[in-house]
């Protein structure tokens, strides 16, 4: 059994580690950032996994990044705590996660000319993954996986962020949105060799935000993204990755008057996971923005451990 597991283990390389932590970092401020390799690798069927992370964050993002303020800086660090669960959906893999962020958050900027300051901390919206791959990754068990080599696999899978975390309407800067959305996404991942191709396409739905600032009525149009990943895995299970979003749309309607907010950006970023033992591994990442038309420019650096059991692993 000790042969087939690491046999196992070295087929995976590290996609034993699940991609929740870029998601949950990263769009802590807005989820069409996000930079989220490997989420569509099948993985073997009833393994779970706990998420332990931290990340920081420097630059000109809000949670809400089309907010009306000037000549902003922001510095956070976020905190996740995540659970992960691979299934068994009709015979194809899929995987559902948790994931709940905590914020602290300092940020500054000008409101109608005027310089403003907050400094708060609370939790972050809770957030809420299913994904499922059709086509090129059946459900397996661990034992069944050994056998398994990836070739083209296309997934789907849905965001939900729901709206739970700290949020003041007397306030623009807050760690909350007070409002649900809704991203679902679809995913291509192309194996060849030791190098993985992935591209994900996806779009963010918003309710409306009925206590914006004072009791206004918000509404945001959707944001349509693009995200594309150039993956390689050296020996002894670690990988590593290139990675790079465009996203675009996101114009506010603040009781019915439409801004001049439309966001459009190119984000790049850089992956490393490090698998220590059969249990344990450890993700390293960084992002930085290239080019930016409205609000969302910042660096961030994150790490977490995870730790994973079950499946007969």
């Amino acid at each position: 059994m000790k042969m087939l597991i690491d046999k196992v283990l070295a087929l995976l390389g590290a996609s034993l580690t699940v991609t929740v932590v870029s998601l949950s970092f990263a769009s802590s401020y807005t989820h069409a950032q996000e930079l989220e390799p490997r989420a569509y690798a099948n993985t073997p069927v009833g393994l779970n996994f706990f998420l332990a992370g931290h990340a920081y964050m420097d630059g000109e993002a809000l949670p809400d990044p089309t907010v009306p303020i000037e000549d902003t800086s922001i510095k956070a660090h976020t905190t996740i705590l995540a659970y992960v669960r691979s299934l068994d959906i009709r015979g194809r893999s899929g995987k559902i996660q948790i994931v709940l962020p905590y914020a602290w958050l300092d940020a500054s900027g000008k409101l109608a000319g005027n310089a403003k300051e907050r400094k708060v901390n609370g939790f972050a919206d809770p957030r809420l993954r299913f994904s499922v791959n059709l086509y090129g990754s059946p459900a397996l068990s661990l034992e069944e996986f050994a056998d398994y080599q990836q070739d083209t696999i296309i997934g789907v899978s849905l965001l939900v962020t729901a709206p739970y975390g700290r949020y003041d309407s007397e306030k623009l800067a807050n760690i909350g949105t007070n409002r649900w959305s809704f991203k679902p996404e679809l995913g291509i991942s192309q194996a060849l060799g030791r190098w993985t191709l992935e591209l994900a396409t996806g779009v963010t739905l918003y309710t409306d935000n009925d206590d914006f600032f004072g009791g206004q009525a918000r509404e945001q149009a959707p944001i349509y993204s693009a995200q594309g990943h150039v993956i390689y895995h050296f020996p002894r299970g670690i990988w590593g990755a290139v990675d790079a979003t465009y996203y675009t749309g996101g114009r506010t309607t603040i009781d019915g008057e439409t801004k001049d907010d439309l966001q459009e950006s190119w984000r790049f970023g850089l992956t490393l996971t490090l698998p220590l033992d059969r249990h344990n591994s450890i993700k390293l990442y960084g992002t930085t923005g290239v080019s930016t038309r409205s609000g969302t420019d910042f660096d961030s650096v994150g790490a977490a451990w995870q730790y994973r059991w079950g499946g007969g692993l």
